[in-house]
């Protein structure tokens, strides 16, 4: 999976395709990436909290998650990666699943237990382009909220 993905993403101007699923996972990794790197820091705890998602949401293993995590990386530095990465989440996913990976963005940005104003501004822009209403955006977010909570 790895080697396809650094294949892709070292194409200049040609497409090489990759399975639908692995286009997802990327797409995935990189809103995750850029849900946590939205506030200029990378903390551990957005980053384990970046691979537990990765891992639960895909059934992928420490290993793929963190390569897919590394490919994500290259891909975020890409013109357009956030268009482009919702673009490919809306073709592939029905609300339910659009839903979860708003959740687990949420999850990433309270990882560190406070909402900054540029990841609120991201979030917004994410359930945007993702064609999610504002009251599901805040019903995900009192969901996390509330297991935080719970903790």
């Amino acid at each position: 999976m790895l080697q396809r993905l650094l294949e892709w993403l070292s194409q200049e101007g040609t497409y090489v395709e990759l399975p639908a699923e692995e286009r997802l996972q990327l797409a995935a990794a990189v809103i995750l990436l850029e849900a946590a790197t939205v506030d200029d820091e990378f903390s551990p705890e957005e980053c384990r909290r970046v691979l537990d998602a990765l891992q639960s949401h895909f059934q992928l293993s420490n290993e793929d998650a963190e390569n897919l995590l590394v490919a994500a990386q290259e891909k975020q530095t890409q013109n357009n990666a956030l268009w482009r990465c919702t673009r490919e989440i809306n073709e592939q996913c029905d609300l339910a699943e659009k839903l979860r990976i708003l959740e687990e963005t949420w999850r990433v940005i309270y990882a560190d237990g406070t909402l900054e104003a540029h990841e609120d501004y991201f979030i917004h822009k994410l359930a945007n382009l993702l064609n999610l209403t504002h009251p599901q955006l805040i019903e995900t977010k009192m969901r996390v909220l509330g297991d935080q909570r719970q903790r």
